[in-house]
């Protein structure tokens, strides 16, 4: 049961680091207008893992386009 729980706790705390890293690429990411900013931050704030995934492969790539018309 202890060997069980000690494997768990790097998984646990990868996976919460994974969710702050994209919760803050999300507000700092300029390749996205405020309001994709807002939603992504709720997706990722609300959905918490599954949210992060989700914006890692469609909302994160953006990170390296500049917005229209800057």
């Amino acid at each position: 049961m202890m060997l069980m729980v000690l494997c768990l706790i790097p998984i646990v705390i990868a996976t919460f680091v994974f969710w702050i890293w994209m919760l803050v690429s999300a507000v700092q990411n300029k390749g996205l207008s405020e309001g994709e900013k807002i939603a992504w931050v709720l997706v990722v704030a609300l959905l918490h893992l599954l949210g992060a995934i989700i914006y890692f492969f469609v909302g994160h790539p953006k990170r390296n386009r500049p917005l229209m018309g800057t």
